[in-house]
């Protein structure tokens, strides 16, 4: 890890203020995607996770060094939590060299190896057999690491979901499914495609452990997660956790989301992950009242500036893209 990513990274471990911080920072960054996209800053599409920022911080949390993580195209939200800079996340979705792989892959293709994230993928459901793969490697290798696939739940009605699932039980793999059931695949509803109510029932079918949880409120996110890598581990295989969540945008930025039933969204606007960790956190005494409004204000100035940064980056080059840029390894130079 850089110096920079492990102390991104110790933020979200240190505790509960620091997973609020960074879920604020996954917040503000998405909502600035949005308006760069507007702007027409940003080539091709983006996908954006607010709302499902108590999964990311639970993740990052859930996981050490040496682990690796796979998710989805909507993967802005993983990246940070995981330690990975907003110069690195906003370059990369920018399409600027100071992007974690030189503004070459966009943002539905972020990846730092030192961060433990694998490439995000596009093709939907394609990160879960690469998780399994990573985690044959460390079994293979003696090694303790583990893997995680993150997925949504349009994901597990295809066929490499099941053949992840069933091969990682047969051979007990240290891999985590960890599947974030915003409701919707693209722009169909669950209840429209898929025969069961609860995606982690389908892990009584390769006899493995399957749980559902509340993916708004971090603390119980952590703590599935925390026991299943810690199984993972010890040699104990495979669990899939399913996260209860709700993607607050549509599924791309072009998306309006009129598919929607009228109040659905204002229903789970009032689940807001940051509304009630914020919430939790004055209860329980570790945040005062104005505290929450300094950690946004702290946060949007740190963004912004990190967006400067970024802005002033150059497009990466042909000759780059031919020579295979590397990887952004070391922190910019400001």
């Amino acid at each position: 890890m850089t110096p920079d990513t492990a102390t991104r990274r110790d933020a979200v471990l240190a505790g509960r203020v620091g997973r609020y911080e960074r879920m604020v920072e996954i917040r503000l960054i998405e909502e600035a995607v949005l308006d760069l996209f507007a702007q027409g800053l940003i080539s091709g599409t983006t996908h954006t996770s607010q709302g499902q920022e108590a999964v990311a911080v639970a993740v990052a949390a859930a996981t050490r060094p040496g682990d690796h993580v796979a998710c989805t195209y909507r993967g802005h939200g993983i990246a940070l939590a995981l330690g990975m800079t907003p110069e690195a996340v906003l370059g990369e979705i920018l399409g600027r060299q100071a992007g974690c792989i030189s503004g070459m892959g966009g943002s539905m293709h972020l990846s730092d190896p030192t961060a433990g994230l694998l490439p995000t993928f596009a093709i939907v459901g394609a990160g879960i057999p690469v998780a399994v793969g990573a985690a044959l490697s460390a079994q293979v290798r003696g090694a303790s690491d583990v893997a995680l696939a993150v997925f949504g739940d349009g994901a597990a009605n295809i066929g490499a979901f099941h053949e992840a699932l069933n091969l990682a039980a047969v051979w007990r793999l240290p891999v985590v499914f960890v599947c974030e059931n915003n409701m919707y695949g693209e722009y169909s509803r669950i209840d429209k495609t898929t025969s069961v109510q609860d995606i982690a029932d389908r892990a009584a079918a390769y006899r493995i452990p399957g749980e559902v949880v509340d993916g708004q409120d971090p603390d119980v996110l952590l703590c599935a997660l925390a026991a299943a890598v810690q199984r993972a581990r010890a040699g104990e295989g495979p669990t899939l956790v399913e996260a209860k969540t709700y993607r607050f945008a549509g599924h791309s930025r072009s998306d309006q989301a009129l598919y929607r039933p009228p109040g659905e969204l204002e229903s789970w606007l009032e689940r807001d992950p940051l509304t009630l960790f914020g919430n939790k956190l004055v209860q329980d005494g570790e945040l005062g009242p104005e505290d929450r409004a300094h950690i946004y204000s702290r946060q949007q100035q740190l963004v912004t500036a990190s967006l400067e940064v970024v802005l002033a980056s150059p497009a990466p080059t042909i000759d780059m893209m031919m020579a295979g840029a590397p990887f952004r390894a070391r922190p910019l130079e400001r």
